[in-house]
């Protein structure tokens, strides 16, 4: 009994590793929840729907296990090649991890009918699938439980777990609760790595993140940001000369605002984060241009939204 004890010790002490989908509709909070796990950022949020358009690569190392996130765009209807090639990015990294975790905001009403679609998807898979019901934190409790018995009814989920990306809450729960459904394997990436996204693919997110947050309505949907190549000066300052695209001339009206106030402040805010999170100083350069219905255009879809198949 002892020996059988010790075993079971052993087994649990092995060094585990794997690659975990987070999936959903758009705006559930996959991006919010990677970078709360992560304890920093790598993805960029928004209140905007379908803010993440690329598979983002969270990693967290600890001293048993490396968790290894494909934050996913969220799936929706797909109504321009753009949104097509998003989807299909989403669905594509349902087949290459070892587990699924799948979102819905547990906040809104009717989420259950809106994720019917994406469940009958993921009964094409034999992969492991989590239930993480978000936003609990508004939610008063009595209401999640017939929301739990209501998923569970519709799918056969491996775990179920209520947490708050934005709080924390129970986050801790599903960390334990994944490592104990990954394989044994290596360590992947070295234990300091956060993200294999390259420097100028993440400036570029940033960017456009602080586009979202200074316009409205249509214009953030149809933007693109291109990061040329960045340089160094003998002060170490970073020069990072980028491009805003956009569909419309009055798309590049709304961006650069009277007298260009509106891109300053874009400009402003990115650099701070920039110089936030690389820990130098940084001379950010934006330029907008127009692209014509760039969105449906195959070739400029894969070139400006960083697509790389």
């Amino acid at each position: 009994m002892v020996r059988d004890e010790e075993k079971r010790a052993q087994q649990d002490q092995r060094f585990r590793s794997g690659f975990i989908a987070l999936v959903g509709r758009t705006n559930v909070g996959k991006s919010t929840l990677l970078n709360t796990l992560l304890s920093q950022k790598v993805a960029i949020t928004s209140p905007k729907p379908q803010t993440t358009r690329n598979r983002i690569t969270g990693i967290k190392t600890l001293p048993t296990a490396q968790l290894i996130f494909l934050d996913t765009p969220g799936i929706h209807r797909p109504y321009s090649k753009l949104n097509r090639y998003m989807v299909d990015i989403a669905l594509v990294a349902l087949q290459e991890v070892d587990l699924i975790v799948f979102m819905t905001d547990a906040s809104v009403e009717h989420s259950l009918a809106a994720d019917a679609e994406i469940l009958e998807r993921l009964r094409a898979v034999s992969t492991p699938v989590f239930l993480v019901l978000n936003k609990v934190d508004l939610v008063p409790k009595p209401q999640l439980l017939p929301l739990i018995a209501a998923y569970k009814e519709r799918f056969p989920f491996a775990e179920i777990i209520p947490l708050s990306a934005l709080t924390g809450e129970n986050t801790e729960r599903l960390i334990e609760q994944i490592i104990a459904y990954l394989p044994e394997g290596p360590c992947y990436f070295p234990p300091e790595q956060a993200t294999d996204q390259p420097e100028a693919f993440f400036i570029a997110e940033l960017i456009r993140e602080k586009v979202f947050q200074q316009t409205h309505q249509e214009v953030p949907y149809s933007v693109a940001v291109v990061v040329e190549e960045i340089t160094e000066n003998e002060r170490g300052v970073l020069h990072i000369p980028a491009t805003i695209y956009v569909e419309r001339d009055s798309q590049k009206g709304i961006l650069i605002g009277r007298g260009g106030q509106r891109l300053k402040q874009i400009g402003q805010a990115a650099r701070e984060e920039i110089e936030r999170l690389l820990g130098t100083k940084v001379y950010l350069n934006l330029w907008v241009k127009v692209r014509k219905n760039w969105t449906e255009d195959e070739r400029w879809v894969k070139e400006l939204g960083h697509f790389t198949s």
